[in-house]
């Protein structure tokens, strides 16, 4: 049995990971502190039994990691629109999502830059979809790992943020894929970030 749950780390490592984002989710009052504990432990875990690539030089990274940020949020807001215009209430989901879960302080975006974007890039697009490539072929393998991600999300409680994982996932797993780079991926999810909570914050 130890055997098989080391060599298919999956059957344990996915209920493992829903349940420590249920409890980062559960308490919107201690949600940083469950949160930042999630993904700490999630992140050990896929650095332990995972090889990062980084196949771009430093400065393509920021320069890839600012266009395809920017793309990417601009396929979200975009999303949004269309669901606006289309009336399907996103509006007043969005609004409470970021009334609950978005950064405040410094230290939330401190933690952001450092602990849970690179985290949550190392353990969805770096451990996850990699193990999900053992079992089927790469397309399946990035839809795999990002409804994975949404149905994590979901925890949250707001479907919006399950759309947006599972098509922000999609697009950070083809980019994976495609330059090999785990620090051009959390350029990426950063720079989608700094746009959603700072610059353009949605409902536009």
């Amino acid at each position: 049995m130890f055997t098989l749950l080391k060599r298919h780390t999956l059957i344990w490592l996915l209920p493992l990971s829903l349940y420590l984002y249920h409890l980062a989710f559960e308490n919107t009052a201690i949600f940083w502190y469950m949160h930042t504990f999630a993904i700490l432990v999630l992140m050990s875990i896929a650095l332990v039994h995972y090889s990062v690539f980084d196949e771009l030089k430093t400065w393509k990274s920021l320069i890839y990691g600012l266009v395809f940020g920017t793309i990417i949020y601009a396929i979200l807001a975009i999303g949004y629109l269309v669901f606006d215009v289309l009336r399907l209430n996103v509006e007043g989901p969005v609004s409470s999502l970021q009334t609950l879960f978005a950064p405040t302080s410094i230290w939330h975006y401190l933690l952001l830059m450092f602990v849970i974007v690179p985290g949550e890039e190392l353990f969805w697009r770096g451990y996850i979809q990699q193990q999900l490539k053992k079992y089927m072929k790469p397309p399946f393998a990035i839809l795999g790992a990002s409804l994975l991600f949404g149905v994590a999300l979901a925890f949250s409680g707001f479907w919006p943020s399950i759309v947006a994982g599972i098509v922000a996932g999609i697009l950070l797993g083809l980019l994976y894929e495609w330059k090999r780079s785990m620090p051009l991926l959390i350029i990426t999810h950063l720079v989608v970030l700094v746009l959603l909570f700072i610059v353009l914050p949605l409902p536009l």
